[in-house]
């Protein structure tokens, strides 16, 4: 699973991309690599693209633990964190069910699901209308 983030710092922004199977090692591994970038901030912004997710090889208690150890690091700051995940895909909208439902109640942390780009743009207060025009002008 090529698992690929980019931080975006003039728009308090990363962007994720999930490609293939998903697994709990690359996640874990990629997230700590995140978590460690000296370009990392406190409240910033998730754009998850879920899009080219062909399928998860976790189960829930899996997703419950990467979860938690991402959460301890998404609210280290003041701000509530804005996570909009798209997932146009059977296999990605079922990843994002699994994560949003790790994610209830837990304060300080907004979370979407989206099946277009445009809308996960719109509800991060972005202008850009497509991830391509993001990405470009970053």
């Amino acid at each position: 699973m090529p698992l690929t983030y980019r931080i975006l710092p003039a728009k308090g922004l990363v962007y994720v991309k999930y490609t293939g199977l998903v697994t709990p090692t690359e996640t874990a591994r990629v997230f700590a690599e995140y978590a460690s970038h000296p370009d990392r901030r406190p409240g910033q912004k998730q754009l998850v693209d879920l899009s080219a997710v062909t399928g998860v090889a976790a189960d829930y208690p899996d997703i419950m633990a990467m979860q938690a150890r991402k959460a301890q690091t998404f609210l280290e700051g003041p701000v509530p964190v804005l996570i909009a995940y798209h997932a146009p895909t059977q296999p990605g909208w079922r990843m994002s069910a699994m994560i949003l439902k790790s994610w209830e109640g837990l304060p300080g942390l907004v979370a979407r699901v989206f099946h277009d780009e445009e809308a996960a743009l719109d509800f991060l207060g972005l202008r850009e209308r497509s991830f391509a025009a993001l990405l470009q002008t970053a």
